[in-house]
C-alpha cells in the first residue's frame, strides 16, 4: 500500500487527460463573471451565467452518469467532453451574444461533460491494483487540489491581462485536447462482480444515499470558506485581498491531507472515520469564524483543508463499498451532483443570512447545517448496514480492515483481479 503501486504510464496519461477535462470546470464560474462584467448588468449577468453552468452540472451528472456503462465507456466520455468543448468555445467566440444564447452555451458546457469526472475516477481505480485504490483516490484528490489552486489565478490573469474571452477559449482548448487522450487509455473497465444483477441502476444507487448526504455536507463547508471569507475578513478589519492567499492555503492543506491519507491504513470503519473527519472539519471552520487574527484564520483553514481531503477520499471509498463495480461511474456522477447541491445550498443560506447577521454568525449557521447533514448520513449508514452487506465495489478489502488481515485480503483480491481490458498490466512501473 504505497504510492509506488500508482506510478505507471497509464496513470500518468490519465492524469494529463484529467487535467484537460477538469481544469475547465474549475475555471468556468469565475471566467463567466469576468466575461459579463463589462456588459449591462455586469456582475449580475455573470453570476446568472455561472448559476446556469452549475445547474447544468447538477442535472447532467446523474442523468448522463446513469447511462454510462463500463464497457465501453469511451464513446460516452468522448461525446460529453466534445460537446462541453463546444459550449466553452461558444462562450469565448460570442461574448457579446444575447444573454439567452450565452446561457445555452453555459448550460451545455456544464451539463454535457458532467459524467466525465465519475467515468474518469472509475477508470483510474481500474488502472491500479486493488490494494492501491485508496492511494489512487488520494492522488486524484491531490491533482484536483492543484487544479483548483491554479485556476483562479489563471482566469484572473488572462481575463484582465489579455481579454475576458480568453479563459473560456483556453477552457475549450483544454477540454477538446482531453478527447484524443482517451484513446491512449483503455476503452472501459472490466467488472467481474455479479452483485446487483437484475436491479435497475437507480435502485442500486439509491441504497447509497447516506454517502451522498455526507458528500454534500463535506463540500458545504468549502462553500462557506470560499463565499463568506471576504465578508468575514471585512468584519475582522482585515484587507479583503487576503482572501486569495488564505484560500490557496486551504487548497495546499487539501493536497497535503490527500497525500498523508494515502500513506497508510487508518483505524476504524469508513463510516466512523467520515464522521470524525467531518466533526474536525466543522470545528476548524467554526474556530476560523470565531477567533480573530489573520494568522489563526490561516492556520484553521489549512487544517480544514487537510481534514476535508481525508473526508473526500473516505466518501469515495464508502461509495465503492456500497455500489457494485458496474454502477460505480454512475455512483460517482450522482455524488458529483450531490456535492454540487450541498455547495449551492450552503452558499445560498449563508448569502441570504449575510443580509441580517454578521458573517461569523452566517458561517456558524452553515456549520450547523453541515453537522445536521453529517448526522443524517451517519444514522442512514447505521440503518442501511444491517440490511445489506458491503458490496466492496471490487476492492476486496472490508471497510474496517487494517493491518495484516486487510493486507492479506487485498493481496488475494489483487492476485485474482483480471487486467483492465486493452490496458495491459496496470502494475507496470514507469
Amino acid at each position: 500500500m504505497t504510492y509506488r503501486d500508482v506510478a505507471s504510464r497509464q496513470v500518468l496519461t490519465w492524469a494529463v487527460v484529467a487535467v484537460g477535462a477538469r481544469m475547465p470546470v474549475a475555471m468556468a464560474p469565475l471566467a463567466l463573471v469576468f466575461l459579463a462584467r463589462d456588459r449591462p448588468g455586469g456582475y449580475t449577468l455573470g453570476a446568472t451565467l455561472a448559476a446556469v453552468y452549475v445547474i447544468g452540472e447538477i442535472l447532467g451528472a446523474p442523468l448522463l452518469g446513469m447511462r454510462l456503462r463500463p464497457d465501453p465507456a469511451r464513446p460516452h466520455l468522448v461525446a460529453g467532453l466534445a460537446a462541453g468543448a463546444v459550449g466553452f468555445a461558444g462562450l469565448g467566440a460570442f461574448p457579446t451574444a444575447h444573454p439567452v444564447v450565452l446561457a445555452a452555451f453555459a448550460f451545455l458546457a456544464g451539463g454535457a461533460p458532467a459524467a466525465a469526472p465519475g467515468g474518469l475516477r472509475a477508470l483510474l481505480t481500474a488502472l491500479v491494483p486493488q490494494r492501491a485504490v485508496a492511494q489512487a483516490l488520494s492522488a486524484e484528490s491531490m491533482l484536483m487540489s492543484g487544479i483548483w489552486a491554479v485556476s483562479p489565478a489563471a482566469v484572473t490573469g488572462l481575463a484582465l491581462g489579455v481579454a475576458p474571452r480568453v479563459p473560456l477559449l483556453l477552457a475549450a482548448a483544454l477540454m477538446a485536447a482531453s478527447v484524443p487522450g482517451l484513446w491512449l487509455l483503455p476503452p472501459g473497465w472490466d467488472t467481474d462482480s455479479t452483485e446487483g444483477e437484475g436491479m435497475s441502476t437507480l435502485r442500486l444507487l439509491a441504497r447509497a444515499w447516506p454517502v451522498y448526504v455526507t458528500g454534500a455536507a463535506s463540500l458545504a463547508l468549502l462553500s462557506l470558506a470560499e463565499l463568506v471569507l471576504p465578508a468575514l475578513l471585512e468584519q475582522r478589519g482585515v484587507a479583503v485581498g487576503w482572501a486569495g492567499p488564505l484560500l490557496t492555503g486551504l487548497s495546499v492543506g487539501s493536497a497535503v491531507g490527500a497525500f498523508v491519507y494515502g500513506l497508510r491504513s487508518w483505524p476504524g470503519g469508513l463510516a466512523a472515520r467520515s464522521v470524525v473527519l467531518m466533526c474536525g472539519l466543522s470545528a476548524c471552520v467554526t474556530l476560523a469564524a470565531l477567533i480573530p487574527g489573520t494568522a489563526w484564520i490561516a492556520v484553521f483553514l489549512v487544517v480544514a483543508g487537510v481534514l476535508q481531503a481525508g473526508a473526500m477520499v473516505t466518501r469515495n471509498l464508502s461509495l465503492r463499498e456500497v455500489v457494485p463495480a458496474g454502477a460505480l461511474a454512475a455512483g460517482y456522477s450522482v455524488m458529483y451532483a450531490a456535492v454540487g447541491v450541498g455547495y449551492a445550498a450552503t452558499g445560498s443560506l449563508a448569502g441570504a443570512l449575510l443580509h441580517f447577521v454578521a458573517p461569523s454568525t452566517a458561517i456558524l449557521a452553515g456549520v450547523a447545517l453541515t453537522l445536521a447533514l453529517t448526522l443524517v448520513g451517519a444514522l442512514g449508514e447505521r440503518v442501511r448496514r444491517p440490511a445489506s452487506s458491503p458490496v466492496g465495489g471490487g476492492d476486496g478489502v472490508a471497510a474496517g480492515d487494517t493491518g495484516a488481515d486487510a493486507g492479506t485480503r487485498a493481496h488475494v483480491a489483487d492476485a485474482e483481479r483480471t487486467p483492465v481490458r486493452g490496458g495491459g498490466d496496470p502494475e507496470r512501473s514507469l
